[in-house]
């Protein structure tokens, strides 16, 4: 696992480091720095748990170890700054936007839809079930860090110029839920975990194609470069209009349903929790709305955005099949709870 976990790292530098934007060798040093610092302290608590465990590496055997809380304690924060960095949590999350902004369409749609799950995938197959005391123990810690991600992040979202840059921060605010419903520790929390990650890897993918959809035309993410873009591109507009209200938390569609898993296992913790994490539906409908607004409607806003033309046949089949899946999962999430229920149950109990 920790072999395949780092070698993500080389393809991801190769392609913001290669194809990305103008300050992309920045970017690419950055993520790789970042991502790579946190992994060499879990290569040590992997170190000594193989250590630990007689000679094994087998994940199981790791779960079966009588390891006394403090070991726990070090275990957990060596496992937390790999994980925690790739997710990523605040404040460990400053490499993302840079990532995102210079990496090309493609790139941002691997980061975002694939590689920020392995960071939730593993504090649940890692962190939380190898070290149970010390999760529990700083399971107050984790619930603030995540709240502050979800609420100050969607802040920062508000004030962005670049559609890019928006999407990177929300993207990050959004996965403050995932962290958020795994150290809630209740089943409808945690099961609203799995689908918010599922969620957000079909969301964000949809909003970066977007993007890059209008730059591959424009050559300029800046906000204030559009407006009208309805006017020339209807069949585009109604697509991401659909993306920006499932990313605000639509009802109906997938970003809804994981969110409202996670504010209500909130409820049953604590009602402050719950209402913090709230008012995210507040937060991200307001940067959603805002950047719809300023890009799509109106009069066209220049010379550039007169020239746009609609989506063809391809861009129409990718959106169309996320769209798909945005709604299936957000009209019918039993699909994923069934398959996710007993890990949840396991995760729970232990």
């Amino acid at each position: 696992f920790y072999v395949f976990f780092e070698a993500t790292l080389i393809p991801m530098f190769l392609i913001i480091g290669i194809w990305g934007g103008p300050n992309r060798v920045y970017a690419a040093i950055k993520f790789f720095l970042y991502t790579l610092a946190g992994s060499l302290l879990t290569l040590v608590a992997l170190i000594y748990l193989y250590r630990l465990s007689a000679g094994s590496f087998s994940i199981a055997d790791f779960y079966l170890l009588p390891i006394p809380q403090s070991a726990q304690l070090l275990i957990f924060i060596a496992l937390f700054a790999a994980f925690a960095v790739k997710i990523p949590m605040w404040p460990l999350h400053t490499w993302l936007p840079d990532a995102h902004v210079q990496a090309p369409t493609g790139g941002s749609v691997i980061l975002a839809a694939i590689m920020l799950k392995l960071g939730g995938y593993s504090f649940i197959r890692f962190a939380m079930p190898i070290s149970p005391d010390a999760t529990l123990l700083l399971k107050p810690l984790m619930i603030s860090l995540s709240l502050i991600a979800i609420v100050y992040i969607a802040l920062v979202a508000l004030i962005q110029k670049d559609m890019k840059k928006l999407i990177a921060y929300s993207s990050i605010s959004h996965m403050g839920f995932v962290t958020l419903g795994l150290f809630l520790i209740s089943p409808l929390a945690v099961e609203g975990a799995y689908i918010q990650m599922i969620s957000h890897g079909f969301i964000s993918a949809a909003m970066f194609i977007c993007v890059g959809i209008l730059y591959d035309q424009t050559h300029t993410r800046e906000i204030k470069k559009y407006g009208g873009v309805i006017n020339k591109m209807p069949l585009f507009t109604a697509f991401a209009v659909f993306f920006a209200m499932a990313n605000a938390g639509l009802p109906g569609t997938s970003g809804f349903v994981g969110e409202f898993m996670v504010i209500l296992g909130s409820m049953k913790e604590n009602f402050w929790i719950a209402f913090i994490a709230a008012t995210t539906l507040i937060l991200g409908a307001s940067y959603s709305l805002w950047l719809i607004k300023r890009v799509f409607y109106g009069d066209v806003g220049n010379a550039a955005v007169a020239k746009l033309s609609d989506i063809n046949s391809r861009e129409f089949l990718i959106l169309g099949v996320l769209a798909a899946l945005i709604i299936l999962v957000g009209v019918y999430p039993k699909i994923i709870s069934d398959i996710t229920n007993s890990s949840v149950l396991q995760i729970v109990i232990a």
